[in-house]
This record gives structure tokens, C-alpha cells and sequence, in this order.
């Protein structure tokens, strides 16, 4: 790609395979590949059908010419309660690597921003590995992002979600 020519459009199910495969090269980047459990039918239930979250793309070339998909930013809204108002939740943002430092992942903020400000969103939050630290430098360098040191992540996962079910009220 000689010249920065891709754009972003939104996800639509026939991108599926694109899809996972950007999610395993992005695994794969993070060190994580082995956990990468997803699948066709499962991008396509939680993406297309129910939809729990929201897809952007990368497309090498223009929309009259397009060509290959170059990354994906996976989104979706959470609620701020002291705002009162719903955010962006960046959940995953990943450019094939030949096509860093070309403003794909800037793009991907610029289309971001226009997502909450259509939808009166209060906030963009996203993570990063603390590992990464070519990547924090980006966020809080070239976009003007602030580190939330005083947050922790907290997880849950399989078993672990189950297990929450004792404590229901009957």
C-alpha cells in the first residue's frame, strides 16, 4: 500500500472469516492466541443476529474498489450511571501489521467518535495489556488518552459465572 488509499465501513455477516481472522492474528500479536475460542457460527450469532456488538473494518482501496480487510475495531455501548448517559466500549482494535503507521487505527477513532456522538455517548473506554507499551505511548501521545490507574479489571469466566447463580434470590 504506497498510499494511505483503505477505508471503514461496518462489519456485514459475510465478513465473518475476515473477522476471526483478524481476531486470531490480533491473539497472536497479544501472545494469546491459544485462547482464542471463538467461531464463524459465534462471530455471526453475536455480531449479525442478536447483536452484542458492533464491527468496524479496515478495507484496503476505496468503497468502489475494495479490497483486503486490514482490521477491525469490535465495539459496544456500556452506561455511565454518575453520567447518566450510555459510552463506546472499545473492546478490541487490531491493524494487520503491514498497515501500521499508515492512520488505520486513527481512522478507527475518528469513526468511533462519530459512533458516540450520534448516540450521545459520554465516553470511549478501552484496554490495553500493561505489556504493551509501545501501544500506551500511542494512545496517550498521539490520541490524547488518559491511563485509569485508579480502575483494576475484574474478570469472570466460564465456572466462574456459573458459580454467581447460588446467590439469586429464588
Amino acid at each position: 500500500m504506497s498510499q494511505k488509499s483503505f477505508f471503514i465501513r461496518p462489519a456485514v455477516v459475510d465478513d465473518v472469516d475476515a473477522i476471526l481472522k483478524l481476531v486470531v492474528d490480533h491473539a497472536a500479536y497479544l501472545k494469546a492466541a491459544d485462547q482464542v475460542k471463538a467461531t464463524p457460527e459465534l462471530l455471526r450469532k453475536n455480531f449479525f443476529e442478536t447483536p452484542y456488538a458492533h464491527t468496524l473494518l479496515a478495507v484496503v482501496g476505496s468503497r468502489e474498489a475494495p479490497g483486503e480487510v486490514i482490521g477491525l475495531a469490535i465495539y459496544c455501548h456500556n452506561f455511565s450511571t454518575w453520567l447518566g448517559k450510555p459510552g463506546v466500549s472499545l473492546g478490541d482494535i487490531f491493524v494487520s501489521e503491514a498497515y501500521r503507521s499508515y492512520g488505520v487505527g486513527k481512522a478507527f477513532f475518528g469513526e468511533l467518535a462519530k459512533i458516540a456522538e450520534a448516540k450521545d455517548c459520554a465516553r470511549l473506554d478501552w484496554g490495553v495489556m500493561k505489556w504493551n507499551q509501545p501501544t500506551i505511548d500511542y494512545y496517550e501521545k498521539k490520541l490524547g488518552a488518559s491511563p485509569m490507574s485508579e480502575w483494576m479489571g475484574m474478570r469472570l469466566e466460564g465456572e466462574g459465572v456459573a458459580n454467581l447463580k447460588k446467590f439469586a434470590l429464588q
